[in-house]
């Protein structure tokens, strides 16, 4: 019977431990890459990390329209 009781208490300890590391990867993928996205082109409100996307993004897409004066002095 120490065998089962034994295995009793190592499922508890692990059911335990299972939950501790849930708790910590409790990480929301969604919100970290919506907050990196913190430039948005004036043109069609679509969200970019840095500039130097945002630049290549407003030469490739809005070629016409004038580069904001935010992304003058940005190199690609």
């Amino acid at each position: 019977m120490a065998c089962g009781q034994q295995k009793i208490q190592s499922q508890q300890k692990n059911a335990k431990k299972q939950a501790g590391q849930k708790k910590k990867q409790r990480y929301d993928q969604k919100a970290a890459a919506k907050a990196a996205l913190i430039y948005t082109c004036t043109v069609c409100r679509t969200q970019m990390p840095d500039p130097k996307t945002f630049k290549q993004h407003f030469e490739s897409k809005h070629p016409r329209t004038p580069l904001p004066p935010e992304l003058a002095d940005v190199q690609v």
